[in-house]
């Protein structure tokens, strides 16, 4: 995994008004922690931050971050990240000092790919009920995100976390069975069976109306009958 260089500069003020100070100066407020050192507030270049941002790995990038007056750089990841709800701007991050050889829990994105023809076909979809799978791993072995190609799926097939590929080195504490994805038929293909079935019921009901027969004679027929045989 490549890493990205990042400079962070301390001694910043905390607090509500700072922070919109440094942001209209494209500047990201955040912290420092890790590694059994006090946290420590900085502030960020937001372009330099967005680079790290846009690699293939996103949040889980590494990081190899230097804070000003301190010589040497550490290695680091985001740990925490808060956008702003309507701007989405990012308003604050958290960076963790890490080890290389120190094993980490990072939440990593699942992509189903290829399209599962057999269930469009029959009015389905897949829905997706885990995004985000939490792994183990060592900091160069973090995968960018985990796959599964769903082209072969049918309605009522699942996939379950069991059924992902981890690359080498790298595990989960989630549950095998967990599902992260199903086939199933869609509420719209449901609603037009439901609203089918009912057309039919309504004609069959017509016809017989339109031949003079109705419910109770349908059940007067029914109770002549049984008395026939009786007799």
């Amino acid at each position: 995994m490549a890493e990205i260089t990042l400079t962070a500069t301390p001694g910043r003020e905390t607090g509500t008004r700072s922070s919109r100070r440094l942001r209209a100066e494209a500047k990201v407020p955040a912290v420092v922690y890790g590694l059994g050192r006090d946290t420590v507030a900085v502030t960020v270049d937001w372009r330099e931050l967005r680079s790290a941002l846009i690699t293939d790995a996103g949040i889980n990038a590494l990081i190899d971050l230097t804070v000003e007056g301190e010589g040497e750089s550490n290695l680091a990841i985001i740990k925490d990240m808060q956008r702003h709800p309507i701007s989405h701007t990012v308003d604050h991050v958290d960076f963790l000092l890490i080890r290389r050889d120190q094993e980490l829990a990072v939440d990593v994105p699942v992509v189903l790919e290829g399209v599962a023809d057999e269930v469009e076909n029959n009015q389905g979809l897949v829905e997706q009920s885990i995004t985000l799978l939490t792994v183990n791993a060592l900091p160069e072995s973090i995968p960018d995100q985990l796959t599964y190609d769903i082209s072969e799926m049918e309605i009522g097939d699942t996939v379950t976390v069991g059924d992902l590929t981890l690359p080498s080195g790298v595990t989960t504490d989630v549950e095998p069975d967990e599902v992260v994805a199903s086939a199933q038929v869609s509420r719209a293909a449901i609603e037009a069976e439901a609203e089918e079935a009912e057309l039919a019921e309504m004609a069959e009901l017509n016809e017989l109306a339109e031949a003079g027969v109705g419910e109770g004679d349908l059940a007067e027929g029914e109770g002549g009958s049984d008395e026939g045989d009786e007799g």
